[in-house]
């Protein structure tokens, strides 16, 4: 049996990506084959294919891309237990291997596909209400702020927050913080489009970052302090400057998008002594995508509203085009084979 997958070929120091016909995946003995029912475009794709991110632990020439995946329990490998067949599932975004943390559809082939082989123990059970084409991209496009917001951040309620970058990331952010308690929640994107969907997600206030009352507007409605906690999921250096002077006297700065430029603080001093701080963060962790599928099943979350697009998998070059120059405004794209 054979199937479309969506690859990346790494050769001669280039890169293409097509799809390919290619055998279907038989699942071994801790594993199970998914069929795929969809798949997210996520902009570290995008990335992967213009060449700014380059796998670190991939062994082979091509890899089949795809982070963020949702199906249904195909077939299991020998000896499985603990899931069968028919199982509505999402994909945790990587697996653990001997204290490394291989990434789906990075280091190893992942959810472009028809099919998909899993780790038995990176399924995570969807109910039956939910959506693949929203369950998809629970891991990374909502796991990635919730795990920012709640274990790097340590968002409390009633906190000043600022929210900068309004896309896909940024979008889930702010529904996060909303019902985090975070108040007021403050988005900053310089799209008009972006800034009223902050205000559709829960944002209190949207702000254009070129706006010449950028400072007072935000001290207006955070007591004259600015924001205990601000958000950089831009990625952008202009932003992380705006944010840092945007912190209440030890407020700190979580930086979300990712980025090769330089890190800059303009006023070392000011920033020490308001006792500011700079906090990386990356990913998620596996109890983050269970805790999100738990407010999901209890209905605390929504994510209908980010399904931009569905496009069959043999469009997948025109999906990472769109989400590329931002065509529409897109929160995710999904790939359903």
């Amino acid at each position: 049996m054979t199937m479309l997958a969506g690859r990346l070929h790494f050769t001669a120091g280039s890169r293409e990506f097509r799809i390919d016909e290619v055998p279907v995946p038989e699942p071994g003995p801790d594993q199970v084959l998914i069929k795929v029912e969809a798949a997210g475009v996520c902009l570290s794709d995008v990335h992967l294919i213009d060449g700014t991110l380059t796998p670190f632990l991939l062994t082979e020439e091509a890899v089949t891309l795809g982070h963020e995946t949702a199906g249904t329990v195909h077939t299991l490998g020998p000896g499985v237990t603990g899931a069968k067949v028919g199982d509505r599932v999402l994909l945790q975004a990587g697996e653990d291997r001997g204290g490394m943390t291989y990434t789906r559809g990075v280091d190893y082939d992942g959810g472009w596909a028809e099919y998909a082989l899993a780790r038995v123990d990176t399924l995570v059970p969807i109910p039956d209400d939910l959506p693949f084409e929203q369950a998809c991209f629970v891991p990374d496009a909502v796991s990635t702020p919730w795990g920012a917001i709640t274990a790097t951040a340590h968002v409390r309620p009633a906190e000043a927050v600022g929210v900068w970058g309004v896309g896909g990331l940024g979008a889930h952010g702010v529904q996060l913080l909303r019902m985090a308690g975070a108040a007021p929640i403050i988005a900053v994107d310089p799209l008009p489009a972006a800034r009223d969907r902050a205000l559709e997600f829960g944002a209190d206030l949207a702000l254009d970052p070129a706006d010449p009352g950028f400072r007072d507007r935000i001290l207006a409605v955070t007591e004259g302090q600015g924001v205990a906690a601000a958000f950089d999921f831009a990625g952008v250096p202009a932003v992380r400057e705006q944010a840092v002077a945007s912190l209440a006297p030890g407020g700190r700065l979580t930086l979300v998008g990712l980025t090769d430029k330089p890190i800059t603080i303009t006023d070392g001093t000011l920033f020490s002594y308001f006792q500011k701080r700079l906090l990386g963060h990356y990913g998620s962790t596996p109890e983050h995508v269970v805790e999100l599928v738990k407010l999901l099943r209890t209905h605390r979350l929504d994510f209908s509203r980010s399904v931009s697009a569905v496009m069959p998998l043999a469009d997948a070059a025109k999906a990472v085009r769109a989400l590329e120059t931002k065509e529409g405004d897109p929160i995710r794209i999904v790939l359903k084979p």
